[in-house]
């Protein structure tokens, strides 16, 4: 500060400022001369101080907060981050470490599904709500998010370049059916399928994506061992299942799959005789016809799934299966046949509303400890190639996700007040588009993840 002072004391100004002519032009030369002296003194000063300036921040994985969306990857990455499918790679890489995205709600999302009912021919007709007359549409905007972190939306361009020259077959009863289906609606706004083959009644059928060599099947078989519904074209009153032989209308294709998502279901709680080593051992709702012992649905479902379960985790077997659970129905007042209805337009919230039947929870614990039987073996020799898809808890969040009446067009067309209780509902199915249109949001991200695991 001693420069400064030397400088004020170099241009003080003696007597009135306001003097001669000659005067004044000294005081201003002088003035200029001040503050160009200040401002260098100042400079000079300051950047001699220890003070660090203020330094560049640079954002890290440590410094930066946690990310609940799972897509902190995409800011530490040179790759390109306006590809969609490079978005979803890179944000699926976290998202199932970080939480379980089983669990959670339904959120509003006005974007709506990639698909109408007008866009894709793959719909059936009982699913196909709006085209039967359904006059809300609320219930196409909602999407699955889980608790703890966001969900990648299903990207069909990447899904199909995944998928080139595989195979991937869905194995079960009309759910299944219903879930393909959907699947078939979004992957046909990129490429559409050519139709390879169907059954008589179009339960089992094969497509191919012709530019990515992409094959898709669904198979009929919703009890997934040997089952006897027709003898000589007429139905038995009683289904025979055969607890030890697995259905071969899938076994003997098994070698072909690279994915399978495989699942049991409903028709376990019908009228069925059981079979096993040839003998008659049991039924499940037989009343005492014949003498025979009362197993229950239970019995045969548990033995079922282990036969499954043991047959896809042999280690000779390629195929990577998606194991997916029970998918529990939303009948009120009734069931199918006893005038159950379903008329609910907006989603249910986790933890304070909807319950599970006593059968689709007990039907779900099964599940649940059979597979953990067969991974927590398969661990104990060589890495697991099954995989949890557990669609039950969103599932039971939709009530408003069912054709109820709209199964068939215009229900109540012509119909009396008293006579609207008699037009059957489905409230087990999904619309198209609908909810079941999420399932695979997480198939995909299930299916991603278990290929990272197998690579690591």
């Amino acid at each position: 500060m001693d420069s400064l002072r030397l400088i004020s004391k170099s241009i003080k100004i003696e007597g009135t400022p306001f003097g001669s002519s000659h005067q004044r032009n000294q005081i201003f030369l002088k003035s200029v001369a001040f503050f160009l002296l200040i401002g260098l003194a100042y400079r000079f000063l300051i950047t001699n101080s220890t003070v660090s300036p203020v330094p560049t921040v640079r954002s890290s994985p440590e410094s930066l907060p946690p990310d609940p969306s799972g897509l902190t990857a995409i800011t530490q990455t040179s790759a390109s981050v306006d590809s969609p499918a490079n978005i979803t790679t890179i944000a699926s890489q976290n998202v199932s470490t970080k939480c379980d995205i089983f669990i959670g709600n339904w959120v509003p999302d006005p974007s709506g599904p990639i698909y109408t009912n007008v866009s894709c021919r793959h719909i059936q007709d009982y699913q196909n709500c709006l085209k039967n007359g359904r006059p809300d549409v609320n219930y196409l905007r909602w999407r699955w998010q889980p608790r703890d972190c966001d969900l990648p939306r299903f990207n069909p361009e990447q899904f199909l370049d995944n998928m080139r020259n595989k195979w991937l077959a869905f194995i079960g009863d009309s759910i299944s059916r219903n879930h393909v289906q959907s699947l078939l609606c979004i992957l046909s706004q990129v490429e559409e399928v050519e139709d390879i083959f169907h059954d008589k009644e179009y339960k089992s059928r094969i497509w191919r994506f012709p530019s990515y060599n992409f094959t898709l099947s669904v198979i009929w078989s919703p009890f997934l061992v040997k089952a006897e519904t027709f003898e000589n074209g007429v139905p038995f009153s009683d289904i025979r299942v055969h607890l030890d032989k697995l259905d071969q209308k899938w076994t003997d294709q098994y070698i072909n799959f690279d994915y399978v998502v495989i699942s049991g279901g409903k028709w376990f709680l019908k009228t069925t005789i059981f079979h096993e080593n040839s003998t008659v051992t049991g039924c499940h709702y037989c009343q005492g016809k014949n003498n025979m012992t009362e197993l229950g649905y239970l019995y045969s479902y548990r033995k079922v799934l282990r036969l499954v379960l043991d047959f896809v985790a042999e280690p000779n077997h390629k195929a990577q299966v998606l194991f997916r659970t029970t998918t529990p129905d939303h009948f009120e007042n009734g069931e199918w046949d006893s005038g159950g209805f379903c008329n609910r337009t907006m989603p249910f919230t986790e933890g304070s509303e909807g319950e599970m039947k006593s059968e689709d929870v007990s039907m779900r614990d099964i599940e649940l400890e059979e597979f953990y039987k067969t991974t927590t073996t398969q661990q104990e020799g060589s890495n697991s190639n099954i995989v949890l898809l557990d669609t039950t808890s969103m599932s039971l969040l939709r009530p408003d996700g069912h054709p109820g009446p709209y199964r068939y067009p215009n229900p109540f067309a012509g119909l009396k007040n008293k006579e609207l209780n008699q037009v059957q509902n489905d409230c087990l199915h999904w619309c198209l588009p609908g909810p079941i249109d999420s399932w695979n949001d997480l198939m995909v991200e299930v299916m991603l993840n278990r290929e990272r695991q197998r690579r690591e």
